[in-house]
C-alpha cells in the first residue's frame, strides 16, 4: 500500500507517555480461545485507504460467521492524517485495537510497546509467518519479536491509456522502454492532447511511486548504513529526471497534485501515464475509463538498470486493547487464507498470504497485473526506513517535492537534504 509523498513522523516522546502500565507487547498477544463462542465484544480497526474498504468489510463480514459476538467497527482516516491520529490515540491509551501498520512507523510504536506482539499466536499456530514473504516479517520485527501480521505488497510499474495513446498516435510503452522513450512520449503526449487538458503524464511525484524507483534503478540509493543517498550523483540524476518533467509541463507540480490527485486524473482520462503501485487497482475498476488502461514494467534508466521498491502493510494489534482476545481472534483471521483472498478477488490488494496472488491478477486480466508480481521476484528493492524514518520523510515532503521543477537543480537541493537527512539519522543512533 502506497506510503506516498509523505509519512506523518510520530514523535517518540509522545508515544512514550504510554510505554508503561497496561499490558506489555512483550506479552505477546493474547491466544484465541478454541470456542468461538466465548469470544464477544467491541473492536475498532483502523484502515487509511477507501479504495479498500468494501473488501475489509467483506472480510468483517466473513469473520462474522465464524464470530458473530464480535463487533468490528471500521476507522478510516486518509492516509495523511492516519498516523497523526495514531500518534494523539497513543499519547492517550486509546489506540484501536486492530489497525494497518507500514514500515517507516513500525519501529516507533514498536519499541514504546504500544504493539502486541504475535508470540501467542504463533505458539498456538492460529498465526504462521511462514505463509508470509521472509521480508515483510522482518520488515515488522525487531529485536527478535514480530508484531505484525503481513497484509500486502506492492510493487511499482507503469501505467498508460491505450486509447490517449491511439488519439495521440503515439507508440504505447513497452517492456523496453527507457527513460528517454518515457520523455519522448511525454512530448508528443502533450502536444497532441495537452490542448484538450489532457496531462502527458499523471505522476504523484511520491517517494514510493516514483523517484525511490528512479534512485534506485540508476544506481543510486536512499539511505544506507546509516547516511543518506541523496548526494550520491546517480540519485541526483534520477531526481533531476523527475524535475526536468515537471519543468517541461509534462506531468504536475506539487502545488497542483495538491489541488487534484494526479492518479485521480489518470482515472478520469486527463492524463495518459504514470508510474504507480498495484493499490491502485480497485481504483482503477471503478473508472468510467477502466477498459482503457493497461500496466507494464517501469522504463529502464539510462544505465539499462530497472528497481522497483517493496512495501506491504501489516496487520497489529494494540497492546492495551480492551478486549485482547476478540483482537487476536481478528487479528488471525486478517492473517489467514480466507482474508487473503476476499482482497485479491476484489482487486483491493495483492495479498501477502503464499499462494494467493494470482485471484490477484485474475481479478483484473486486463490489466497485466503479473507485472508487479514479477517485479517483486526479479527487480525490487526493501523499502527504505530507519528507527524514525518520518522524521527525513518530512524532509523529502517539505524540501524535495516542492522543488521539483524549480529554478535550483537538483545538484544544489538534493545535497541539502542529505545534509539535514544524516543530521537526523545521527540522532537515531544516540
Amino acid at each position: 500500500m502506497r506510503i506516498s509523498s509523505v509519512v506523518a513522523g510520530v514523535a517518540l516522546a509522545a508515544l512514550a507517555l504510554t510505554a508503561c502500565g497496561g499490558n506489555s507487547g512483550s506479552e505477546g498477544a493474547a491466544k484465541v480461545p478454541d470456542d468461538p463462542a466465548k469470544v464477544k465484544g467491541d473492536l475498532t480497526y483502523a484502515i487509511w485507504d477507501v479504495n479498500q474498504q468494501p473488501a475489509m468489510q467483506e472480510i468483517v463480514k466473513a469473520f462474522n460467521q465464524k464470530y458473530p459476538d464480535v463487533k468490528v467497527s471500521i476507522s478510516l482516516a486518509t492516509f495523511d492524517q492516519y498516523f497523526t491520529k495514531l500518534k494523539t490515540q497513543g499519547s492517550s491509551d486509546n489506540l484501536p485495537d486492530v489497525f494497518w501498520m507500514n514500515g517507516p512507523n513500525f519501529q516507533l510504536f514498536a519499541s514504546n510497546k504500544q504493539l502486541a506482539t504475535l508470540d501467542g499466536l504463533v505458539e498456538a499456530k492460529q498465526v504462521d509467518p511462514a505463509n508470509y514473504p521472509k521480508a515483510l516479517n522482518e520488515l515488522y520485527t525487531l529485536d527478535g519479536k514480530q508484531y505484525g501480521v503481513p497484509k500486502d505488497f506492492d510493487t511499482i510499474a507503469l501505467w498508460y491509456n491505450k486509447k490517449l495513446f491511439a488519439d495521440a498516435k503515439v507508440a504505447p510503452p513497452t517492456a523496453e522502454w527507457t527513460w528517454n522513450d518515457y520523455k519522448a512520449a511525454a512530448v508528443k503526449l502533450k502536444a497532441a492532447l495537452g490542448p484538450k487538458g489532457i496531462w502527458a503524464t499523471g505522476d504523484t511525484l511520491g517517494n514510493q511511486s516514483d523517484f525511490y524507483p528512479a534512485m534506485l534503478s540508476n544506481g543510486g540509493y536512499v539511505i544506507k548504513d546509516g547516511k543518506s543517498g541523496y548526494s550520491d550523483p546517480k540519485s541526483i540524476e534520477a531526481l533531476q529526471f523527475w524535475s526536468d518533467l515537471v519543468k517541461g509541463g509534462f506531468t504536475p507540480n506539487a502545488a497542483q497534485n495538491a489541488e487534484t490527485k494526479s492518479q485521480d486524473r489518470f482515472f478520469d482520462g486527463k492524463a495518459a501515464m504514470m508510474w504507480n503501485g498495484n493499490w491502485v487497482v480497485s481504483a482503477a475498476l471503478k473508472s468510467p475509463h477502466k477498459n482503457d488502461f493497461t500496466v507494464v514494467p517501469l522504463p529502464k534508466a539510462p544505465s539499462g538498470g530497472r528497481k522497483t521498491v517493496i512495501h506491504g502493510i501489516a496487520n497489529v494489534m494494540s497492546a492495551k486493547s480492551k478486549n485482547p482476545e476478540a483482537a487476536a481472534a481478528f487479528l488471525a483471521f486478517l492473517g489467514g487464507k480466507d482474508a487473503a483472498l476476499i482482497q485479491a478477488k476484489a482487486g483491493a490488494a495483492n495479498p501477502a498470504y503464499t499462494g494467493t496472488q494470482t485471484d490477484f491478477v485474475n481479478s483484473a486480466p486486463q490489466y497485466n497485473l503479473k507485472t508487479y508480481i514479477e517485479a517483486a521476484e526479479q527487480y525490487a528493492e526493501p523499502y527504505p526506513v530507519s528507527k524514525d524514518t518520518g522524521v527525513w520523510n518530512k524532509l523529502e515532503t517539505d524540501e524535495l517535492v516542492p522543488a521539483f521543477g524549480g529554478d535550483k537543480p537538483m545538484s544544489e537541493v538534493a545535497p541539502q537534504i542529505a545534509t539535514k537527512m544524516d543530521e537526523a539519522l545521527g540522532k537515531e543512533k544516540k
